[in-house]
């Protein structure tokens, strides 16, 4: 360990979006308008689930809380950028960037499970539909949420306890729009090798497995699908291909980044910009707009809405 080459880091520096004064009003607007869309999006989803009577079932319940994650995952990176682009010291604290991190792999732990949780709800309700409702009972579906947040507080806490403690001194200069792992560990002042090897293994391995398992998962259902019911295999093409473009959404950037976390697209900001800032809105966008019956709670729920705010 070699302390005499700088001075204890107490910030580090985001470079963010560099460029043009204009330029960085630009992408001020534009990702002040997609954070915006993205929580109101997702509330409304949340809500809709919530108190339509018609929505009331294990499909609806994962998605409000995919809706959910979404959102706190798209908090975590996204306001501190949108500030960071009218200031000219982009600057976040060590603890502020610990935190960051902790905050955004937890949501991302979390929402990879949660993926696989909805896949095989899919499953079972394409393939055992006669069963659906024994076997995904209340008790297993508050099982599987609490599951899929314990999965990402492990999946979190196993590298933020290996980085926290890591001496920063000297470089503090991160090339991205927000705090990551393999960006902030490279500029620790000892060997972070067996750490990198680590990061790679937790969320790069991870990442790439859960998307090749839900991949299997989908090739599955639809084999499973009886070949003589061509509106069953209709209904499961429709379904499974929402979910196939939210998980490639999620899954791919996240490969990219943590499967190769110390090479050039580490700090590939349109990969994180999709990871954080895209996917989060792209989600209720692909769920609502593809969903009659959510489309109709939602109608239903905004008539009811107007008809109160008359009546008083």
């Amino acid at each position: 360990m070699d302390f005499k080459n700088g001075s204890p880091v107490t910030e580090f520096i985001l470079l963010g979006f560099s460029g043009r004064w204009e330029l960085q009003i630009f992408f001020f607007v534009t990702f002040s308008l997609i954070y915006s869309a993205t929580v109101v999006g997702n509330i409304l989803i949340m809500v809709t689930v919530t108190c339509s009577s018609t929505l009331h079932s294990p499909m609806y319940f994962f998605l409000g809380n995919l809706s959910f994650l979404d959102m706190c995952l798209s908090t975590a990176t996204t306001p501190k950028m949108i500030i960071d682009l009218l200031t000219e010291h982009k600057a976040i604290s060590v603890w502020g960037c610990m935190t960051q991190m902790f905050f955004m792999h937890l949501f991302g732990g979390a929402e990879m499970t949660l993926l696989i949780i909805m896949a095989f709800d899919r499953y079972v309700a394409i393939c055992k539909p006669m069963h659906y409702r024994i076997i995904m009972s209340h008790r297993l579906l508050k099982g599987f949420v609490t599951l899929s947040w314990i999965i990402g507080f492990i999946h979190t806490m196993s590298q933020i306890v290996l980085t926290v403690n890591l001496p920063f001194c000297g470089h503090n200069v991160i090339n991205n729009i927000f705090c990551d792992l393999p960006l902030v560990i490279k500029l620790a002042c000892v060997e972070t090798y067996t750490l990198e090897l680590f990061v790679i293994a937790d969320s790069g391995l991870l990442s790439f497995t859960c998307f090749i398992l839900l991949l299997v998962s989908y090739i599955v259902i639809l084999v499973s699908v009886p070949k003589k019911s061509l509106d069953g295999l209709t209904k499961a093409l429709s379904t499974l291909s929402a979910h196939i473009i939210v998980v490639t959404l999620f899954f791919g950037p996240c490969i990219f980044i943590y499967a190769w976390p110390f090479s050039s697209l580490a700090s590939n900001k349109t990969l994180a910009v999709f990871y954080t800032v895209i996917t989060p809105l792209l989600n209720p966008i692909i769920y609502t707009l593809r969903n009659k019956k959510m489309q109709e709670a939602m109608r239903k729920l905004w008539f009811q809405h107007v008809s109160s705010a008359q009546n008083l």
